[in-house]
């Protein structure tokens, strides 16, 4: 493992074994993104990047994708979600300087805290002077973020900004298949049609019932069908 694993789990941050590249399904709008990501620190990326856009649209799967990626170069990366920033100080950016990426999630959760705000801008000026790969996400564009340091901002708005784009149905289903797939098993159309249909559509809600599907289809050594499917979550058959 690079330099990032140890402090991610002395911090009880732990990176989603199932969040890489080739497990994230590239829709036609995201694929500019997903390809310019592909590029490793150590290649072309560029030192700082910014992804914005709805929840479910992929940008916590990415950011962790690239940790994985860099993991896999043994390059030294690490992974803050944001969103539990009442967990940790400001002093989690200190030395952060000396990895080859920084991956910051969520941003907009410490967006309007003066002490957060102050410290991820000296952490950008770090950052770029070692010359380390820092790429964020957020659910809004950085000119939509309620930051009270105007200096912030500026640096937010220096990169490269990609928007993402969450999946259509059609996109969800294939996501799903590829996801069975990497997992070892099939669902067909029509079975992912009808879990799509009945079921919240977020995609971590998908994956999680996927994940149920594929251990009960284990333990019943059957298929997985619209019938177990119906088994399983318990939807009766006039829903079919």
């Amino acid at each position: 493992m690079s330099l990032h694993a140890p402090r991610q789990l002395s911090l009880g941050i732990r990176l989603d074994d199932s969040a890489t590249f080739d497990n994230f399904f590239v829709s036609a709008p995201n694929r500019q993104v997903v390809e310019h990501l592909r590029r490793s620190p150590d290649e072309s990326l560029q030192q700082y990047n910014y992804l914005w856009g709805p929840e479910g649209a992929g940008s916590t799967h990415l950011l962790q994708a690239l940790c994985h990626q860099a993991d896999d170069r043994q390059l030294s990366a690490f992974y803050i979600p944001l969103a539990s920033f009442h967990e940790y100080s400001p002093a989690i950016f200190e030395g952060l300087e000396s990895l080859a990426l920084v991956c910051l999630d969520d941003v907009q959760a410490i967006a309007g805290k003066a002490e957060w705000e102050l410290a991820l801008f000296n952490l950008f000026n770090r950052l770029r002077e070692s010359g380390t790969c820092l790429c964020i996400a957020a659910k809004m564009s950085p000119r939509q973020l309620p930051l009270n340091l105007p200096d912030l901002l500026s640096r937010l708005l220096s990169g490269v900004i990609f928007s993402l784009q969450p999946l259509e149905d059609a996109d969800k289903i294939c996501a799903l298949q590829l996801r069975a797939r990497q997992r070892g098993f099939e669902i067909n159309e029509e079975v992912a049609s009808y879990v799509l249909l009945r079921n919240d559509r977020g995609m971590s809600n998908l994956f999680a019932l996927l994940e149920r599907l594929d251990q009960h289809s284990l333990e019943t050594k059957r298929r997985i069908t619209i019938p177990l499917v119906r088994e399983l979550m318990g939807w009766p058959a006039s829903g079919a």
